[in-house]
């Protein structure tokens, strides 16, 4: 009988009321990070980013995560495994085909699974974004495009809506262009709103010169992306911020241009939380994001 009067409620009721009842919904995060604790340790993010998707998975919402499968994941000890039935696709970057890997660990103190995104070609050197020379992998575009293609593919063939889709990284940044160009139609993704993160990273990262062709290729809008010359990870970050709903700050400390760009954004952000604040501090920002547009929570 009450779900039948929630129900009606629901329907018959004022838009204030649906707000309201519908926020009792179970919220589902999607959590799109180069790094998590533990598969890879020793950055900021990665610490960042374990804290926020345990709070937020104890709070009991529903969540999923995905990161690439770098080389220097050591697959044995944290017991990866391919998931056949997800796997076998193949995604166009810059003209060739590259097969998708889909893999699957969990992380055993808290029980949550996480989803790694890999192919041969990409994911398979022994270090993350620079090899033993300390030089940028020249494919870093590529791997940006393919990691981030991949991980909505593979959320799709889930079956998986997303209430909000957060994203980690100057690897995620184009993410959000995704979301409201090439998938803007996809009823997966068409009510999710999207939080892009910054974090002082990679302050040297420069990507392909053909880096702009590459976007053109994969049909994504690349007059509105005001690339001009160079793309830095200041650029990247800026393109995060510019097609995402909301900012969040992950470092105590960001580069001045890029504070600049939470100041003039007319969006919400959610300042710099130590780990004591961060997740109570994240569950507001969502449940603010969310009711800010008038979105399912």
């Amino acid at each position: 009988m009450l779900g039948l009067c929630v129900f009606f409620l629901y329907f018959c009721g004022s838009k204030g009321l649906r707000r309201r009842l519908v926020v009792m919904e179970k919220s589902k995060i999607l959590y799109v990070t180069q790094e998590i604790n533990p598969f890879l340790i020793e950055s900021e993010i990665s610490n960042f980013v374990r804290t926020i998707a345990q709070g937020v998975h104890e709070s009991d919402k529903e969540i999923r995560i995905f990161m690439p499968r770098f080389g220097v994941i050591n697959e044995r000890r944290h017991q990866l495994h391919e998931v056949i039935r997800l796997s076998g696709m193949n995604l166009i970057i810059n003209d060739y085909d590259h097969p998708l890997i889909i893999k699957v660990a969990s992380i055993p103190q808290i029980r949550i699974q996480v989803y790694f995104i890999d192919n041969e070609e990409y994911f398979k050197k022994k270090f993350i974004f620079k090899g033993s020379d300390s030089k940028y992998f020249k494919d870093n575009d590529e791997r940006s495009m393919f990691f981030c293609r991949g991980v909505l593919e593979t959320v799709k063939k889930l079956g998986w809506m997303p209430n909000i889709v957060h994203c980690h990284g100057w690897m995620t940044a184009l993410m959000p262009v995704y979301l409201k160009s090439v998938y803007k139609e996809d009823p997966h993704f068409s009510n999710a709103k999207i939080i892009y993160t910054l974090y002082n990273q990679d302050q040297k990262l420069n990507l392909s010169k053909d880096f702009e062709a590459k976007l053109d290729f994969d049909e994504l809008p690349v007059k509105d992306l005001n690339l001009k010359g160079t793309t830095d990870v200041n650029k990247l970050h800026e393109i995060g911020c510019s097609w995402s709903d909301a900012i969040s700050v992950g470092s105590p400390e960001i580069e001045k241009s890029l504070l600049e760009l939470t100041e003039k954004s007319k969006k919400s952000v959610l300042e710099y939380h130590d780990e004591e604040q961060t997740v109570e501090a994240h569950q507001k920002f969502y449940d603010k994001v969310l009711s800010e547009n008038g979105v399912l929570a």
